[in-house]
């Protein structure tokens, strides 16, 4: 891969542009570290038993809608309850998150594995064994984002 970097001392704020035929792992990586720049995305608020936490983004396995609340479960399967509704937080989440279902994002560097449910759906569990599924309007922009076709 070609890269150019130009120095510019009059530039108000930096800006990576990239031109490239696919996402990739490693690019997603890329996009990340230069969006971390932001701190307002470094870290989520959340509450579990009246406490108010802040969690940090990459430690999180799940964001899912569980009834009324917006549902997050981290790597040691606590659960944190948001108070951003789930569009907002596909927004800010970094590129290895990805939208699987309607009520669902994951992050795609905690998925354990996924297998071929019925009706065309997948099954996705994490690394922390919590499962959720992969409804098939969104298994096509799934599969694009870990680089499958």
């Amino acid at each position: 891969m070609r890269v150019e970097c130009h120095i510019d001392p009059d530039c108000a704020e930096s800006y990576a542009v990239l031109h490239i035929d696919q996402m990739t792992p490693l690019i997603a990586e890329v996009i990340s570290l230069l969006e971390r720049e932001d701190a307002a995305s470094a870290a989520l608020i959340a509450v579990k038993d009246g406490k108010t936490y802040f969690l940090e983004p990459e430690k999180l396995e799940l964001v899912r809608t569980e009834g009324r609340e917006i549902a997050c479960y981290d790597d040691q399967k606590n659960r944190y309850v948001l108070g951003r509704p789930l569009y907002e937080l596909e927004q800010t989440l970094d590129p290895y998150f990805a939208r699987i279902s309607k009520s669902a994002i994951v992050n795609l560097r905690r998925i354990s594995h996924v297998k071929a449910g019925l009706n065309g759906t997948m099954e996705l569990v994490t690394k922390t064994g919590l499962k959720d599924y992969i409804s098939r309007s969104f298994r096509k922009s799934f599969k694009e984002r870990l680089g499958l076709k």
